[in-house]
């Protein structure tokens, strides 16, 4: 028997737990969307990976249970957790919330004490990475749709097979479009014991992959600026007093017209730019630290 599984995906219990270096809204995808497009894109299961919490896992059981047609889809507990070093790591199958901030080993520790599987989600993308730390991990993500400079992604594809590691892919969805973007095959019968026990031996394979596209990457930025402009706001002073003006000035331009075409060109530029450090940090060999502190004239030195 095999299931069809989304195996990384978020909805609105996500707000106000990604971390306080980051915006609070993280996705506006409500349970009951995320049930309908889970059964729009004909999948068995679904693991709901939001940051650093649980919460929302006894809600979208409660929509299942409201609404008949959902009853054939199981969604199974899990969760994103950010570490010390601000990578992240995700747990299948877990019931105890796992607090973010602790060091990895002692997040390796307490998922294997819950018997849930460990994985590595986009572990060569240029923030949030575990990087070579993801060898530690029973899977690790070769395909993240958010990846869109595909660099990382084929970095991450290259360290699986190096260390013949268990492959999986993930949407990572936090627009209700993107669920279901990337479907992994499971070998068990659909319940979370026989899942685990075939994430634990490898019995799953990826099926089907697809990156976002501009128009689902825009929307979810939209969300997040519109949402927690304050933020946004507090950070420009914090971190960019010299250019705060600058930002300020496209933050209210971007607010004012969000559908404008201009962000469109935006996004294409900074698509190549991405790539370019990308390559820089994942195939030449340089160091990705600077990307921590978001310094944005490091960020352009490094991509021009």
């Amino acid at each position: 028997m095999s299931i069809r599984a989304e195996l990384h995906c978020h909805n609105s219990f996500s707000n106000f737990h990604v971390g306080e270096d980051e915006p609070p809204y993280d996705c506006n995808v409500s349970v009951r969307d995320q049930l309908e497009r889970t059964l729009q894109q004909n999948l068995d299961a679904i693991f709901v990976t939001n940051h650093n919490t649980l919460s929302g896992y006894d809600a979208i059981l409660q929509c299942k249970k409201d609404h008949s047609k959902f009853q054939n889809i199981m969604v199974y507990p899990a969760e994103e957790i950010t570490t010390d070093t601000g990578a992240h790591i995700l747990a299948y199958g877990i019931y105890d919330e796992i607090p973010p901030n602790l060091p990895l080993d002692e997040v390796l520790d307490e998922i294997r004490r819950q018997n849930a599987i460990s994985s590595a989600p986009h572990p060569f993308s240029l923030l949030d990475a575990m990087r070579q730390d993801a060898i530690q991990c029973d899977m690790i993500e070769v395909f993240n749709s958010n990846n869109v400079d595909v660099i990382s992604n084929d970095r991450a594809a290259e360290f699986a097979a190096t260390h013949s590691m268990t492959c999986v892919a993930g949407s990572d969805s936090h627009v209700s479009d993107t669920m279901g973007r990337c479907v992994n095959t499971i070998h068990s019968s659909n319940d979370l014991d026989s899942i685990l026990e075939s994430m634990r031996h490898g019995r799953i394979t990826i099926e089907q992959t697809g990156y976002a596209n501009r128009t689902e990457t825009l929307d979810h930025l939209q969300y997040k600026i519109r949402n927690s402009r304050q933020y946004f706001e507090e950070y420009i002073t914090e971190h960019y007093s010299n250019s705060r003006w600058l930002l300020r000035l496209l933050l209210h331009t971007y607010s004012s017209n969000p559908n404008s075409i201009l962000w469109t060109q935006v996004y294409k530029l900074g698509v190549y730019l991405m790539s370019r450090v990308s390559s820089k940090v994942n195939q030449k060999g340089a160091d990705p630290s600077f990307m921590k502190n978001r310094d944005l004239c490091n960020m352009l030195r490094m991509a021009i």
